[in-house]
């Protein structure tokens, strides 16, 4: 037994080799599972530091020109507009027939731009003609009086009458001479008296027309057929202007800038339907004579007066600058917006500028030129730009908050009388949770 004892023997290289084995498997799982780990941990980071995608506008201030007289007192934008701007309406109702204009087509003072059917009123015009020539006519009559021809018919009936009076009183007299000798009845002397009076009554009333054919009409019946005349005198003239109307011309030159009917719609003169007749052809204006209208805060208002001078700039051509002057001060404020309305006239207008075109002004002293004045750089910034009285601009690809001051609104946005210079990247409708310093990347498009 001894002997067996100290021939056994373990065999540790199996138990060994299992160690081993194990060993790695463990670090295996340990090194796939830090891998796990650190990218949960990159991606967790990637998306709390991922740069927010924003709009962004470049904000602009208008600055004064080269040669300005004096310094910039305020700044304002506001809408370029016609001067007078013209809706064409007709004066009469029909059919539009032609219609020989489109909009944006420059037209002089008196060309056609409309014409209506006008076979109505050619026919009215007809009836008048002929209803004052037969009342010419009848005047004529009255005032040249009887012709000779009625007046010798009326001499001739009244020796007529006079022969049959002569004749009926011979028989009168010989009758009455029978009768007294009981030759014929006291009826017989009846009957002759009765046809003597008779006839001596028909040559007075021959004579009276006989006097009235010689005199002529009464210069009453004379004057009321003048009256009646000049009555249609004036009805025929009513035609002539409404089937003249049926011909609409411009009555300024200038441009067309709208074209409110086609060939076949109705065009009237009364009530206008949504979908029913027009009340007007076209809308044009003159574009050599145009203001911009501005509404000014009435903490403003004070700096500005009648006829004073400024620059004027459009946000489509910023290079370009014309020169105007405060033509028109509303006479009353808005008490919703607490502004009042100024126009300014642009001096020399070019084909640059369209009616309705965003345009911004800069007011200048007039009497300080010498004196250099507080400028006063205009920014406007759309109204969702602005969040707790304060905006978001991009900054080496970051989200700085800048607190500013509004000091009111214009229909393009709010202005901002300071916290902004101009030429920064500003955060349009920035995200709720953007904070301060949070990357940020440009939407495209």
């Amino acid at each position: 037994m001894d002997a067996e004892l100290k021939s056994l023997r373990i065999d540790r290289t199996k138990k060994q080799a299992g160690k081993s084995s194990s060993r790695a498997v463990r670090w295996i799982l340990a090194g796939f599972a830090l891998l796990v780990i650190s990218g949960a941990a990159w991606l967790t980071y990637g998306r709390l530091n991922a740069a927010t995608e924003v709009e962004v506008v470049r904000v602009r201030a208008a600055s004064a020109a080269a040669g300005d007289v004096g310094g910039v007192i305020l700044s304002a934008t506001g809408y370029i507009v016609a001067a007078h701007r013209i809706e064409l309406a007709s004066k009469v109702v029909g059919k539009v027939a032609w219609i020989g204009v489109e909009k944006g087509d420059k037209v002089r003072q008196g060309q056609v731009l409309v014409r209506l059917e006008d076979d109505e009123y050619r026919a009215r015009l007809t009836e008048a003609q002929g209803q004052l020539s037969m009342l010419r006519a009848r005047l004529a009559q009255l005032e040249n009086g009887s012709r000779p021809e009625e007046i010798g018919r009326a001499v001739n009936d009244v020796e007529q009458v006079r022969a049959d009076l002569e004749n009926a009183k011979v028989t009168l007299e010989r009758t009455r001479t029978l009768v007294a000798q009981g030759v014929l009845s006291r009826q017989s002397l009846d009957d002759a008296q009765a046809k003597y009076g008779a006839q001596a009554a028909r040559v007075a009333s021959l004579e009276k027309s006989y006097t009235l054919v010689r005199t002529g009409p009464r210069r009453e019946e004379i004057d009321a057929m003048r009256a009646q005349v000049r009555q249609a005198e004036g009805t025929l003239a009513f035609a002539r202007t409404q089937l003249e109307n049926t011909i609409i011309r411009a009555p300024v030159s200038g441009t067309i800038l709208e074209r409110n009917v086609e060939k076949g719609e109705f065009v009237t003169t009364g009530f206008v339907g949504d979908r029913g007749a027009k009340g007007y052809v076209v809308s044009l204006a003159d574009l050599n004579d145009l203001q911009v209208e501005l509404d000014i805060n009435q903490n403003d208002f004070a700096r500005l007066a009648a006829h004073q001078p400024a620059v004027v700039t459009t946000d489509a051509y910023p290079d370009r600058k014309y020169q105007g002057a405060i033509e028109e001060i509303s006479p009353q404020a808005n008490r919703q917006k607490a502004t009042v309305q100024v126009k300014v006239k642009i001096f020399n207008p070019d084909d640059y500028l369209r009616p309705e075109m965003n345009a911004s002004v800069a007011f200048h002293s007039p009497d300080k030129p010498d004196q250099k004045a507080e400028a006063k750089a205009l920014i406007t910034i759309p109204t969702l730009a602005v969040r707790d009285g304060a905006v978001f601009v991009v900054v080496e690809g970051k989200a700085v908050r800048r607190s500013v001051q509004v000091s009111g609104t214009t229909p393009q946005g709010v202005r901002v009388a300071g916290g902004l210079v101009g030429g920064e990247d500003l955060i349009v409708n920035p995200p709720p949770d953007l904070k301060d310093g949070q990357k940020v990347r440009f939407r495209q498009g």
